[in-house]
């Protein structure tokens, strides 16, 4: 017995190290430097959702009103023309989609903004919104297709039958000049590694289009996936080239930092990073925006 208990010991000893291990080499604040001259600073955040029938606890609206500041300061911080979100939804029960307190809040706050990949809830799921900067961007087209057997069927169910999970896009043009590009905005499936498989491999399916199509495209969202996966190196196959993150991405809402990043930006046809992606780990007036960190990153258009 008494070996046993040696031997359990040993092992949560064992355990332990390696996760502190985990957290110092996924950790670290890097400070965000000042966008190159003539680059774009795209970035791109997991918001997490609020539940509107919770009484309490950090996902419900008294805790959206407890983080919301540090939510927006965050936002600010970011200094971005793009931004684009997931889990940006407030939800009761269904699809419904009429109240959006995150989304409507950072509009309110940030008059040089608006928010594409959004509209009417019941012809456009407006949970994964793009938000740009007014003065340099004009909003051209946006879409969006779900990860399901019928992608044209708004909140279809996932391969699987799970909830429902999409993909939302925006095609922008800059107010100086320039080619115009995508942002697709992406958000797969947490726990099931086949439905992100087959979700990544319907994204494959849109994206040989608009990649034939010759113009920039920013793939950009929480892929769940970390760098080296099948689900990544099929992406890069096709010729996107995704930044090369240091560190973590999801933090379990408590700064615990496991594993490297599940967030991701990548670019093709011509779009280049303009400098090192950034990972904005850090709280905001003592509290954390969500369980995410922001992933940012500067390119440059051809």
């Amino acid at each position: 017995m008494k070996r046993a208990f040696r031997l359990l010991g040993f092992g949560l000893v064992g355990l332990l190290l390696i996760a502190c291990a985990a957290q110092w080499k996924n950790s670290g604040l890097t400070p965000l430097p000042a966008p190159p001259p003539g680059s774009l600073r795209v970035a791109t955040h997991n918001a997490h959702y609020i539940v509107l029938t919770a009484e309490d606890g950090p996902w419900s609206v008294a805790g959206w009103e407890a983080r919301k500041g540090a939510f927006g300061a965050a936002f600010r911080a970011l200094d971005a023309d793009i931004v684009a979100y997931q889990e940006m939804e407030s939800f009761s029960r269904g699809d419904d989609g009429s109240i959006n307190l995150a989304r409507d809040y950072l509009l309110a706050e940030n008059p040089g903004y608006r928010a594409a990949a959004t509209g009417d809830w019941r012809r456009f799921p407006s949970t994964q919104p793009i938000f740009y900067r007014t003065n340099r961007l004009s909003l051209l087209d946006q879409g969006w297709f779900f990860f399901s057997e019928t992608p044209e069927v708004i909140y279809s169910r996932t391969f699987d039958g799970s909830y429902p999970a999409f993909a939302s896009w925006a095609r922008f043009a800059p107010k100086a000049g320039g080619t115009p590009f995508i942002v697709l905005n992406l958000h797969f499936d947490y726990s099931s590694r086949e439905n992100r498989r087959r979700s990544a491999a319907l994204v494959r399916e849109r994206l040989a289009t608009w990649l034939a199509e010759g113009e920039p495209v920013i793939l950009i969202g929480d892929l769940n996936e970390r760098a080296g996966s099948a689900i990544i190196t099929a992406f890069e196959a096709q010729g996107l080239a995704f930044a090369q993150t240091k560190g973590a991405s999801y933090h379990f809402n408590r700064g615990i930092n496991l594993f490297s990043a599940i967030d991701h930006i990548a670019l093709a046809n011509g779009a280049t990073f303009a400098g090192p992606p950034v990972i904005l780990r850090q709280k905001f007036s003592g509290q954390w925006p969500s369980d995410h960190y922001p992933v940012v990153a500067d390119i440059t258009l051809p």
